[in-house]
């Protein structure tokens, strides 16, 4: 008989689209095709995007629209009606799918909970004083059976801000979901020179300012090279007040939005692609660079040299003049740039969803 498994609503009310979002609907749709564990995702009312390809079967919930300021009220209405599906499911897990403030769990089920990084924690300046994501988290951990950490060096930082049992902490790895889709740019996102790739949102951590500075140090880099930024908001006050200072124009250092046949696109035609975080849990986007053959030329710290092995060139993200030079080290060596692609392609093979469901199920196992 198979164990039941049931992934709740949390990430899928906050979420339209996003990494977590993503895996655990990748998690959630491939478990209850394994022999031992059949799974459930109790999402009552939920604006998320992926949820609308599942089987009808998998899914306890409805879409709704995600319309500002009723944030609250759907939370609520999750929250209740949750408690009784889940009472009168009692399955033998629970995964929680991101941080609350009370079990809705039976008490005969075990919980688990994935954390995927501990950037609240080592970069509370890059959010609102009053964010409660930290206490919330260390709620969560404290009561669950299991913790996932989705690296080593996750895991590491968890253990070294929370208090927790180590034993009851494992590491599971993400997958690359992003497929190569090669269909060109539209003529008003065409590119005409070669550029840098950057991606994602550009809040401190990020490190953003740190690449704009090291990109106008090196005359090269701006003879020679565009820096295109794909998502993300559109670009702050102080951001463009740092690109008047550098004299950089938008044409120069652009943004571009769309889907992900446009972020396909990007990451087929980027001369290098560029990841300056001082911090990361994992890091999906070298994932995704890897898999269309883009070199990557990124941050030494934290979780990324776990995931990038040697498929990358490295730099110090706390020195500009370092970021440069490796940029230039890669975009100006064909040898090296090809190189970086081979063993990139290579490497992400490493990095699989079912990889990741098979260590998944076996932790599981241990609960079940």
């Amino acid at each position: 008989m198979k164990s039941t498994v049931v992934y709740d609503y949390q990430t899928f009310l906050d979420q339209e689209y996003g990494g977590i979002s993503r895996y655990f609907y990748e998690l959630a749709t491939r478990i209850t095709k394994t022999d031992d564990f059949s799974a459930k995702i109790l999402a009552p009312a939920y604006i998320n995007q992926y949820l609308r390809n599942v089987e009808p079967d998998l899914l306890i919930g409805m879409p709704v629209p995600p319309i500002y300021r009723t944030v609250r009220l759907r939370t609520a209405i999750n929250r209740e009606i949750s408690k009784l599906i889940l009472n009168r499911l009692c399955p033998d897990l629970v995964h929680e799918t991101y941080y609350s403030s009370e079990r809705l769990a039976p008490k005969r089920s075990k919980i688990l909970v994935t954390v995927h990084d501990m950037i609240h924690e080592k970069f509370s300046n890059s959010f609102l004083p009053n964010d409660p994501t930290s206490r919330l988290k260390a709620k969560a951990v404290a009561r669950a059976d299991c913790i996932i950490c989705v690296s080593e060096n996750t895991r590491r930082d968890l253990l070294e801000q929370f208090d927790i049992d180590h034993h009851k902490v494992f590491v599971t790895h993400l997958g690359c979901s992003l497929k190569p889709d090669l269909k060109k740019l539209s003529k008003s996102e065409k590119l005409i020179r070669p550029y840098i790739l950057y991606i994602g949102h550009r809040s401190l951590y990020k490190n953003f300012s740190g690449l704009l500075k090291a990109y106008a140090l090196s005359k090269n880099l701006r003879r020679d090279f565009d820096l295109v930024c794909f998502g993300g908001f559109p670009f702050s006050k102080s951001e463009l007040k740092q690109l008047a200072v550098y004299q950089m124009t938008p044409n120069q250092v652009r943004r571009i939005s769309g889907d992900d046949k446009v972020l396909c696109s990007l990451y087929a035609n980027a001369t290098a692609f560029v990841y300056p975080s001082l911090y990361e849990g994992f890091g999906i986007p070298p994932l995704e660079a890897m898999s269309f053959n883009c070199p990557i030329v990124c941050s030494d710290r934290s979780s990324i040299p776990e995931i990038v092995g040697n498929a990358a060139e490295f730099f110090d993200p706390y020195e500009p003049e370092s970021i440069a030079n490796a940029l230039e080290e890669v975009v100006y060596s064909l040898g090296k740039a090809q190189t970086l692609s081979q063993i990139g392609a290579e490497r992400v093979k490493q990095f699989t969803w079912e990889k990741c469901v098979e260590e998944t199920r076996s932790i599981y196992a241990l609960l079940s």
